[in-house]
């Protein structure tokens, strides 16, 4: 039966000249035989200039110099390439590469969740979390969950955020103040020194201090649009707790 889709495909990887430009196959620019145009400008290796010249010749000039023909700018007419050896110009890329990564500074933010009425052990321990966070540069969101009645006990969480921002202002400050949104009272607090040498655990909480009552009204706090039923809760709250 004749074959009705053609002559089956090659595989072969060619020979040596292949595989020496094959670590040079998913690169930008196009190298030894890579460089299919008839002719090209060639700058060698002291910065002189010849050719216009076959690229044939041009390959046998970079194969006598030990070095590669690299094409530099394939919009040119002709093209023009450069003699250098790629291989070092590759590697020079890749270190220029780590040390642009090393000074890079990736903040990412962590996520504490706290409650009201966390035992102060417990919150001791999420503080030392938070700084440890915080002295290595990252960000830390504080969430304050209210759960059903807890609602009532909003002023407790305001003054643990409060406590938290406190202890931590030597080297770190909050983005906000502390905002109300639904259920949940946020503040953001990023880092503003690195490299202190301060050890997370050396680090006190804050003593609790009188604040000011909560106000729920909007603005204070941050309130959010979304926590428009909070009042009322609060109020009902407060007046099942003194008829008890």
């Amino acid at each position: 039966m004749k074959n009705s889709f053609g002559p089956r495909p090659s595989f072969n990887r060619g020979g040596p000249e292949r595989d020496r430009d094959s670590r040079f196959n998913n690169d930008e620019n196009r190298v030894n035989e890579r460089i299919r145009v008839p002719e090209v400008l060639v700058i060698d290796e002291t910065g002189a200039q010849h050719g216009p010249m076959p690229t044939r010749e041009a390959l046998n000039m970079a194969r006598e110099r030990g070095l590669d023909l690299v094409e530099v700018a394939a919009a040119a007419r002709p093209p023009v390439c450069k003699l250098l050896d790629y291989g070092k110009l590759k590697y020079g890329k890749k270190k220029k590469a780590q040390e642009a990564k090393k000074k890079q500074t990736v903040v990412s933010v962590k996520e504490i969740q706290l409650r009201p009425r966390t035992e102060e052990h417990d919150l001791l321990t999420k503080f030392h979390h938070m700084t440890e966070f915080l002295l290595r540069g990252d960000k830390v969101k504080i969430t304050v969950m209210f759960r059903g009645r807890e609602v009532a006990y909003a002023q407790q969480g305001q003054q643990m955020l409060m406590r938290i921002i406190e202890s931590v202002k030597d080297f770190a400050a909050a983005e906000s103040n502390p905002k109300l949104e639904g259920r949940r009272m946020i503040t953001v607090i990023g880092p503003t020194k690195s490299n202190t040498g301060i050890d997370f655990r050396s680090v006190p909480l804050a003593p609790l201090t009188a604040l000011p009552p909560v106000n729920f009204q909007k603005g204070a706090l941050g309130w959010a649009p979304g926590s428009c039923r909070l009042p009322f809760y609060f109020h009902a709250l407060q007046k099942w707790k003194s008829n008890v």
